[in-house]
């Protein structure tokens, strides 16, 4: 499981660095998904009740934590006015999706990318 960021999928005025290591997570994921099959198949271990080895990221929009203290409110609220549903992300809408994606109940997802953002880049 990777974690990534909006910023990867959007980029960000004065974020050229951030915005190029959380998009690389992507590309990482899904060289990671594509080679962690690849091995199953060729160990014959690639079955229906085999290891279930999957490989995903999660890209959060702004989520309301520590991270976000020093963001003027100004800006937290130019930020709210460009998510649709006109708010910030809460660290649970986050831990749900990784829970899910490292639970049996998705072992038919792999090399996705998860964004979570309130549709903040749709």
């Amino acid at each position: 499981m990777n974690i990534s960021s909006i910023i990867g999928q959007t980029g960000n005025i004065g974020q050229a660095n951030y915005a190029a290591s959380k998009s690389g997570l992507f590309g990482l994921t899904m060289s990671h998904a594509k080679e962690a099959a690849f091995a199953l198949k060729r160990a014959s271990k690639l079955t229906p009740d085999g290891l279930n080895i999957t490989v995903n990221a999660v890209a959060p929009g702004f989520i309301e934590t520590d991270m976000l203290d020093g963001v003027p409110e100004k800006v937290l609220d130019k930020i709210r006015s460009e998510v649709p549903l006109d708010r910030l992300g809460r660290p649970e809408e986050i831990a749900r999706v990784v829970h899910f994606l490292s639970a049996d109940a998705s072992s038919y997802i792999t090399g996705q990318v998860w964004a979570v953002n309130g549709g903040q880049e749709m």
